[in-house]
């Protein structure tokens, strides 16, 4: 279960870098919407899963990383 924990954190955090270049594009003002939507729910995603690990992994490499992100 952990690992399937750190799986999808690994994958929130890499939606949320694909997002950030996104922004960093020409987009219009529809995209732009979209995207920054998108980036904001999978931050909340991302510290919502951050902070139902348990502590012992809270406190590692993965966990402050993600941290960082959102």
């Amino acid at each position: 279960m952990i690992d399937q924990q750190l799986a999808r954190l690994r994958t929130h955090r890499s939606n949320i870098q694909r997002y950030r270049n996104l922004l960093q594009t020409s987009l219009t003002e529809l995209e732009r919407k979209f995207v920054e939507q998108r980036l904001i729910e999978e931050q909340s995603n991302l510290e919502s899963l951050a902070t139902s690990l348990p502590d012992n992994f809270r406190g590692s490499k993965a966990g402050r990383s993600d941290s960082r992100l959102a």
